[in-house]
């Protein structure tokens, strides 16, 4: 994971993504993956946690991309969260030497044996692995052949010996996400057989190194960590050409694209997105774990689901953790949070989103029930409705439903019907009477098993824009949001045609084109360095359901904007 945690392998091109998503995505019921010491092994680490943008950072010191020195305190933490496995992602670059011995810092190669010592203490598995090098010199193979390889062969050799007697429960990848492109490769056969020619100097060094590398689980990555079935089939034939039982193979997953960056109007946690799920890993579990290989996902999460300005609302962020953590286990395969400090707090040891955390504690046990919305929308001023929603109670039932400890009265404030949950008209407005917009209650449904849901009710009027004027590089929409969310942007010349970046499609992604402040909604400068000059319809569209039109019109730098 790069520090500002976007993830190349999830921009599959769209047409491979939209067809994997018509895929039948039901849960198929798997045979048991063979039995074998390393399936038990990689089935013990289960849940994982990513010590992300710490030694991996790029520079001179392991604080360089923000995060403080990790303490042992904070391993100790994790442990104490219910985490069984830790991966310490290593970025050797700027410790090594230069040619021929490249020899690494003693001290930063001490410092990365401190840190997994303390996780090993902590009874926790260890996965430590070489980074960032592969985009920062790796990737450059195609071009510098013998020196590249000179150089991780020496890097490889230092570090095998440097953990040669450590205990079995740490295990070496050879590289992350490998990628050959800066030497000006891009066909994969040329990519595979590079990464092929790393992955057996890496495999003879470690076990020609003895002591307990004889034996240690090593990890091996596709190309890039991608899932996809051509590169996952090319690990495959290269690992099992060594005839070694203590490999295991590894891919990296942040979700369906177009979700996982909200883009194209894929806000929520539909079928399509719960497809990629299920036919990404039937076919992970198929070309691996069926035979007898296990499977650790090194890194999982969303790409925007990091951010604080809505990328992808808190239910549908939540559906998603339910889902693929159920889907994971069902395929025995080990899941390892990223997490670049953005989680879990490093000094005050404490989540920034506990209802995720807690919903992915039960993960790791049982499932939970969701619903098709967190949110209920009351619109002020509008006659009374009752608002249903739909229960997905994976299994679960609905014990009760409660506001403030205090229970709600079946048949008059609310109304269950299998599935079907409607919250009468009468007690909304009650909830909902003191006329001030924006989040008024929040009711917590509880159920036999699993963790709570909560129903945000909310009071909204429909959102306002203002005029505004600006440029390219500046530009703000005065914006009262009255209560509302906003969920996404379309983007149309009023000639025809898509504006702005990606016009495959007419709604644009969030964050890098538009993002809302408490106050206005920001047009990105990426936005207008793909927009013609000319008149620009934008429609807004909240979680509420209102849908609101703007029109700007770009004349070089300069930009004015109209309310409709």
């Amino acid at each position: 994971m790069k520090k500002r945690n976007l993830k190349p392998i999830a921009a599959l091109a769209l047409a491979a993504v939209m067809l994997l998503s018509l895929l039948p995505g039901s849960p198929k019921a798997s045979a048991a993956a063979p039995t074998s010491a390393m399936q038990s092994y990689v089935e013990a680490m289960q849940p994982g946690w990513n010590l992300g943008n710490s030694l991996d950072s790029v520079g001179a010191d392991e604080t360089a991309w923000g995060n403080p020195r990790v303490t042992k305190e904070l391993i100790q933490n994790i442990a104490a969260q219910g985490y069984k496995s830790i991966r310490i992602p290593v970025t050797w670059d700027s410790h090594i030497g230069s040619a021929p011995s490249y020899t690494i810092d003693p001290a930063y190669i001490n410092r990365v044996k401190e840190v997994s010592q303390w996780a090993l203490d902590a009874n926790l598995y260890v996965m430590i692995n070489v980074h960032h090098d592969s985009w920062v010199w790796l990737s450059k193979m195609e071009s510098n052949h013998d020196q590249t390889l000179a150089r991780y062969n020496a890097l490889w050799t230092q570090v095998a010996s440097a953990f040669k007697d450590s205990p079995n429960k740490l295990m070496f990848e050879s590289v992350n996400e490998p990628r050959f492109t800066d030497g000006g490769t891009t066909d994969e056969g040329k990519q595979q057989t590079l990464l092929n020619e790393l992955n057996d100097s890496f495999h003879s060094i470690v076990r020609a190194s003895g002591s307990g590398n004889t034996t240690r689980p090593l990890v091996i990555s596709t190309l890039e960590a991608s899932p996809s079935q051509t590169r996952m089939t090319a690990t495959y034939n290269a690992i099992s050409k060594w005839n070694d039982k203590n490999i295991i193979a590894t891919v990296h997953y942040y979700g369906f694209w177009p979700f996982s960056v909200n883009i194209a109007g894929y806000t929520t946690f539909n079928q399509e997105v719960q497809n990629d799920i299920t036919t990404t890993f039937d076919n992970v579990y198929n070309t691996f774990v069926a035979k007898g290989i296990p499977v650790i996902v090194g890194e999982y999460g969303l790409l925007g689901f990091d951010k604080n300005t809505g990328v992808i609302e808190q239910g549908e962020k939540l559906k998603f953790f339910e889902f693929i953590a159920h889907y994971l286990k069902q395929k025995q395969i080990t899941s390892m949070l990223w997490d670049n400090g953005q989680h879990f707090s490093r000094t005050q040891y404490k989540w920034s989103d506990p209802d995720l955390f807690n919903l992915m504690k039960a993960s790791w046990s049982g499932r939970s029930a969701t619903a098709s919305s967190d949110l209920v929308y009351v619109k002020k001023g509008a006659a009374a409705q009752d608002k249903t929603v739909s229960l997905n109670l994976n299994g679960r039932t609905l014990s009760s439903l409660t506001l403030n400890g205090t229970a709600l009265q079946s048949g008059i404030d609310y109304v269950l019907n299998g599935n079907s949950l409607t919250f009468k008209a009468a007690y909304l407005t009650q909830l909902t009477s003191s006329g001030t917009l924006g989040k008024r209650a929040t009711i917590v449904a509880k159920f036999n098993g699993g963790v709570d849901w909560k129903f945000n009710v909310v009071l909204y009027q429909t959102p306002k824009l203002s005029n505004a004027s600006g440029t390219t590089s500046s530009f703000s929409i005065p914006t009262a949001f009255n209560g509302d969310q906003l969920a996404t942007m379309e983007a149309v010349y009023s000639t025809g045609g898509n504006a702005g970046p990606q016009n495959w499609t007419s709604f644009k992604e969030f964050e890098t084109t538009f993002s809302p402040t408490s106050n206005a909604i920001k047009l990105q400068p990426a936005l207008f360095n793909e927009t013609n000059n000319g008149t620009v319809k934008l429609t807004f569209y909240f979680w509420s359901g209102e849908k609101v039109t703007y029109t700007i019109v770009k004349n070089g730098s300069s930009v004015t904007g109209t309310a409709s």
